[in-house]
Formats: structure tokens, C-alpha cells, sequence
């Protein structure tokens, strides 16, 4: 079995850079490994001109590689700022003494986590519920607050694994919104979704995999008529979309 296949992806800074394509075309799999949650047999992952395949992914989350994943993954019994504030974790340079004697440095990356927590929340619109319990959160606002805590991070690549997955539809505008402002402000993404219709209306470019191997590159509009992608992905309604 094959995972991933020759697969050469560029995301260039400052765009937002969609990847489609069946299930099973490797969507995920390439996410793993750029993230480091998976090491590649063959091949380079670059980022920013610098080799990273043999990184862990702590240490890739350090160079500012940060991921929203599909499944909600949240800190039951925390607040949605708590929650938030673990983003920043990667950041941090304070030891385990330092932390256990509660030094002046403590004290002051707290301070410091805790502000750039409260302002991930307020980008993302959810500061009137920063005190709740994250768990207790619809999935749209639960999505929010991963995004929030992959910001909290300050990223210079942000991953998004299926975003829109399972949200209703106001709360897929929601995100649409919020992500086409990170995208104007500069913030550099790579997003896997099987809504072809949410990943037109927002990325820059467009990456089509199927069964591992790019069938197809380039921006929307022109991914819309690649005959190959109809045929592998996209299907007649695509024809009259």
C-alpha cells in the first residue's frame, strides 16, 4: 500500500493554498508529514529553505508550523482561554525549575501567553466566552478555538485539516470570513477540505491529488475546467457549479 506518492508541493509566502482530491488521494497523509506527525521514506520537507524531515514535531512547531486538526482536539475541564493560552507553549523558555519556583521570567511569559491568548481570542470572535468550559462549545466555536490556539502560537505556516467538516452553514461563512482576513493580513496557509466549493472561494492556488500523485495545480478558476480533476474529483456537478 502507498502513501503518498512523489508528491511536490510549493506554498508560497503569504498565500493561502488549497489541496483537494477523493478520499485516499493523500490529503492527510501529506499534512503528517509536514507537521512531523509522520517521517517521509524518500523525498525533502522544506520550509522557509531549510531541510525539516528529520525534525520532530515540537521542534517544527518552534520554527512556526502550527495545525487546526479536523477532530476537535480540546482540554476538557479548561476554559476556552485556557485552552487557548497552550498555544503558545511552543514559544516558551522557561525550565521546568524555573517554572516550579515561580522565577520573575515565569511570571512574565504568563503575563505575556495569557495577552497574546486574549488577543487570538478577539481575532476569532470568541472573547464573550473566553471563561467557559471549551467542551461546552458548539463544533463551529469549538473549530474556532483551535484556530485560536494555533495563532496564539503566531505561526508562519498555518495547517488546516478540514475546518468546515460537519459545521452548519452560517458557521461555515463564519470561518470562510475569518480565514480570507488572515489570508489579507499576510498569514501563510495550507488547507485540506472536501467542500471544493469553501477551498475556490478562498485559496490563491490549488493542489489536486489523486491516489497520491498531483493531477493537477494552478488557481481556482482554472482547476474548476481541468478536465482531469472533473474526472478524478469533481464530477458533473462541477460542470454546473
Amino acid at each position: 500500500m502507498v502513501a503518498v506518492n512523489q508528491v511536490s508541493i510549493r506554498v508560497a509566502g503569504g498565500e493561502l493554498h488549497g489541496v483537494i482530491g477523493p478520499n485516499g488521494a493523500g490529503k492527510s497523509t501529506l499534512f503528517h508529514l509536514v507537521t512531523g506527525h509522520l517521517r517521509p521514506t524518500a523525498g525533502e520537507v522544506l520550509f522557509e529553505g531549510r531541510a525539516i524531515s528529520r525534525l520532530p514535531a515540537h521542534r517544527r512547531a518552534r520554527l512556526g508550523i502550527a495545525i487546526a486538526f479536523q477532530a476537535v482536539r480540546l482540554f476538557r475541564g479548561m476554559t476556552v482561554l485556557e485552552n487557548v493560552m497552550v498555544g503558545a507553549h511552543a514559544r516558551t523558555r522557561t525550565s521546568f525549575a524555573e517554572a516550579a519556583l515561580r522565577v520573575g521570567r515565569t511570571r512574565r511569559e504568563e503575563r505575556e501567553i495569557r495577552s497574546a491568548a486574549e488577543a487570538a481570542l478577539e481575532r476569532v470572535g470568541l472573547t464573550p466566552v473566553a471563561g467557559r468550559a471549551a467542551e461546552s462549545l458548539p463544533l463551529g466555536q469549538q473549530r474556532a478555538v483551535q484556530v485560536a490556539r494555533a495563532l496564539c502560537g503566531r505561526p508562519r505556516l498555518l495547517l488546516l485539516d478540514e475546518p468546515a467538516s460537519g459545521l452548519r452553514g452560517f458557521e461555515r461563512q463564519q470561518l470562510s470570513d475569518l480565514f480570507a482576513d488572515l489570508r489579507a493580513e499576510g498569514l501563510t496557509m495550507l488547507l485540506v477540505e472536501h467542500d471544493v466549493g469553501f477551498v475556490t472561494r478562498l485559496a490563491t492556488a490549488i493542489t489536486v491529488l489523486d491516489r497520491g500523485r498531483v493531477i493537477a495545480e494552478g488557481p481556482p478558476a482554472e482547476i474548476r475546467r481541468d478536465p482531469a480533476v472533473i474526472a478524478a474529483y469533481l464530477g458533473q456537478e462541477a460542470q454546473s457549479a
